[in-house]
């Protein structure tokens, strides 16, 4: 048997390579180097802006020669790493002499000394990291998130006043509308959501065992820990002062528990859908030239339903892994953290493509409105909860002698079908106020929803 040209490893640089893509921009070797790239430079830069160790600020135009070498940063720098890494054996340092490379090739020389000066390698990562996963989450992941969560509105509200019968544990329940529980998963994301938007991305710069000791031993003079914080927060991220050589990565403890908490939500979302589905609520919208099954050609499969709760099992166990590894570190510094941080792009990789198989299987089915109403008539037990209240009230305001309402309640349906004669029989035969017994009698499944239609507002 002969061996196969080089093939992608993991699906999602394969098979789903078209709806990930977007976030190797960021999360990739090549994003990172980019972003370790971006760090170095503008340090030459706030250094050079502060005329220390003799240097002088430099032109306009020589910090846009500098910034393209993270602007224009391309397959001719991926390749020159690549080369040189497997000489240095460390990622960093090959990042520190491109630096050096192109500083000579612009004819900047004379600042080739404050390249990664008073840096370790921490201090380069993880500014870098916090602006990948910063940008990863802000430009890709939660515009997807958002646009979920927006077509779970735009189906609540279509559907708000479509009355259907719960079901607790799995039984007949006291209905709701199908709009009022998928506005449920809309509010819950949004929350999360919030939240992620809310969080920090932090970064240290406080060199090798975050202490500043070789700054101060160049340069005592200097602020050293303001410097770093303005030179942090004018990249776009937060600054961590006190840390051990690495930053604690508590941030993206935090960050992943809350994507996969949204991730959660989003699988139980998936796999409601999946049983609306399967109990005939929602039918499926057939896609041109698609197959259900190899050999039943009557099925339409809720794929999109079931690849998002398989992939958000797996992001949600990658994240679980991140958050319980980067959140200790031995003693000053272990490189646990540093392999592991490469499968952040994995975990966001999957979420993503959950996200995406949701957002289009939102758009792949319809709401079967005779089959919610018939579900709601066979099921006219369900009415019982009302009727016991009711008598409760009545009982309560002096109009009622009945004693115990829910055991009579119980007696009459539980574990028992009663349909609408029955019940309406059973209504007029009771002690309490004509009012109150009129209420009854007008009240159907589909009519008792209470303010589930109304609830669906609350989304805005």
């Amino acid at each position: 048997m002969t061996s196969l040209p080089p093939q992608p490893l993991s699906p999602l640089d394969g098979r789903y390579a078209a709806t990930v893509g977007s976030l190797a921009d960021y999360l990739s070797e090549a994003g990172l180097n980019r972003a370790r790239v971006e760090v170095e430079v503008e340090w030459i830069i706030a250094l050079t802006d502060r005329s220390l160790f003799g240097s002088a600020p430099l032109s306009d135009e020589q910090k846009t020669q500098l910034r393209g070498l993270y602007r224009n940063f391309g397959q001719a720098e991926i390749d020159w790493l690549g080369a040189k890494e497997a000489v240095t054996r460390h990622d960093v340092k090959a990042v520190e002499y491109l630096v050096r490379d192109r500083l000579s090739t612009l004819g900047l020389d004379a600042i080739a000394e404050l390249t990664h000066f008073a840096c370790t390698s921490e201090d380069i990562n993880s500014a870098s990291y916090a602006l990948t996963v910063k940008r990863a989450v802000e430009n890709v992941w939660l515009p997807k998130l958002h646009a979920v969560t927006a077509a779970l509105g735009e189906l609540a509200r279509q559907h708000r006043d479509a009355p259907m019968l719960s079901r607790t544990h799995g039984q007949p329940a006291t209905p709701s509308t199908m709009g009022k529980e998928i506005a449920v998963f809309a509010w819950r994301l949004a929350r999360v959501a919030k939240q992620i938007e809310g969080g920090e991305y932090l970064a240290k710069f406080s060199g090798a065992t975050g202490t500043w000791s070789a700054h101060l031993a160049a340069e005592p003079d200097v602020d050293w820990p303001e410097l770093s914080r303005t030179f942090i927060e004018e990249l776009g991220i937060d600054f961590n002062v006190l840390t051990t050589q690495i930053e604690s990565h508590d941030w993206q403890v935090e960050l992943y528990d809350r994507v996969r908490h949204a991730g959660g939500i989003l699988h139980n979302l998936a796999t409601d859908v999946w049983t609306y589905i399967s109990l005939g609520f929602f039918a499926q919208i057939p896609v041109a030239g698609a197959t259900g099954s190899s050999t039943m050609p009557h099925k339409i499969n809720p794929i999109r339903f079931e690849n998002a709760e398989a992939n958000l099992e797996i992001s949600g166990g990658l994240f679980a892994t991140l958050a319980s590894t980067l959140v200790t570190s031995r003693m000053q510094r272990d490189l646990t953290d540093s392999t592991t941080q490469r499968n952040i792009g994995v975990a966001f990789g999957h979420s993503l493509l959950a996200l995406d198989n949701l957002q289009r299987g939102l758009t792949e089915i319809s709401l079967s409105r005779d089959v919610l109403l018939a579900d709601l008539d066979a099921n006219w037990e369900v009415l019982a909860e009302a009727i016991q209240t009711v008598v409760r009230a009545e009982i309560a305001a002096g109009r009622s002698r009945i004693t115990d309402p829910y055991a009579l309640l119980k007696d009459l349906t539980r574990g028992r079908r009663v349909g609408a004669p029955e019940l309406a029989e059973f209504v007029r035969g009771l002690d309490i106020g004509d009012a109150a017994k009129e209420r009854l009698l007008a009240l159907t499944p589909a009519t008792y929803a209470g303010l589930a239609d109304d609830l669906v507002s609350r989304l805005g």
